[in-house]
Order: C-alpha cells, then structure tokens, then sequence
C-alpha cells in the first residue's frame, strides 16, 4: 500500500506542476517573447545641453546649446527644446540660430528647427547688424549652412527685406539670397 500511495503522490505532484504551468502560460504571467522598447521611450536625456564643434585648426567653429535634449531607444533623431545654434567666424560676429523646437539628426549632419526662427548677427565695426524671421529652417552644421522654403523677413536697420524661401551659408564667403516674393522697405541715407 506504500509503494500505490508513493506513485499516487507523484503523479499528483506532476499533475499539479503542469497545471500550475499551464495556468501560468495562459493567464499572462509567464511573458514567452521579450518586451521591446517602444521607441517613444526615451534612453537619454540632458537639461542644459551644450555641444562644440572645432574645426581643423582647432578653433571654435559652431556651438548648439538646448534648455532640454532627449534621445529615443531605435528613433533617427534627437529632440531639442528652444535651441540655439551658434556660427563663428574670425571676422564678423558670431551667427546666432534661435528655434522654439528642434530636431538633430543621429549623425549631427542635420538640424531641422520648428517654429518660429530668429536668426541674429550683432553690429561690429564694418558689419551691419542682420536679424532674420522665419520658420521651419533646415541647418547643416558641418558646412554652416542654412534654408527654409518659408516665408522669410530681413531686418538690417532701418532696412527691412521680405521674401519666400532663402539660403544662407554663415561661414566666409557669408553668401544670403532670398528666392522668391523678394520686397523691400529702405531708407536713403
């Protein structure tokens, strides 16, 4: 009687241990393939972001800087809260890039800004003061490139320039064109 109660006990262990797994399996307690991040999650992020760039001969060639910068876990870009591109030149005051958002390629090689746009030069001896209005601006940091298919006013005091779409390389040669719609308000010296 030992021996069929010891079987008994086994099979009824057994029996109970594939229930239990089946149980399991099949409520959702066991997770059978891995969980994958969704790429809504973000894996890093900064407040009070700031990255430099020199150029080949080691001087300061642009600088971005961002209240807030988060990455995404398997996404193609980084998302940047009110960024600020700058471009150094060795004469002319520095190119300041202003947007309410942006969004910076994985490579570095593009910064696509959102919103409204500021671009600003400061005056200094032999070079007007330039302020730019935009919006939607696509920068290209490593050639100091800029464009926008937008609406676009330029403001050198006293005179204002407006026009749809423009292109600006903010390195020397400093070349700006605006491409179509070009209006202008001057005042005679």
């Amino acid at each position: 009687m030992t021996h069929l109660n010891e079987r008994f006990i086994y099979v009824f262990l057994a029996a109970m241990a594939a229930l239990s797994w089946w149980l399991a399996e099949y409520s959702g307690l066991i997770e059978t393939n891995p969980v994958k991040t969704v790429s809504t999650s973000p894996d890093y992020f900064s407040k009070g972001y700031t990255q430099w760039e020199m150029d080949v001969t080691g001087k300061l060639k642009s600088k971005l800087v961002a209240d807030e910068m988060t990455h995404y876990v398997d996404y193609w870009a980084t998302h940047m809260t009110k960024p600020v591109m700058h471009f150094f030149n060795e004469t002319t005051p520095p190119w300041i890039v202003a947007a309410q958002t942006g969004i910076l390629s994985n490579d570095g090689k593009k910064l696509q800004l959102n919103g409204k746009v500021t671009v600003n030069r400061a005056q200094a001896p032999g070079v007007r003061q330039l302020i730019i209005n935009t919006s939607s601006v696509m920068v290209d940091p490593e050639t100091s490139y800029a464009e926008t298919k937008a609406w676009a006013e330029l403001i050198s005091p006293p005179n204002i320039t407006t026009g749809t779409g423009m292109n600006l390389t903010f390195k020397e040669p400093i070349h700006l064109e605006l491409l179509s719609e070009v209006k202008g308000k001057y005042e005679a010296k």
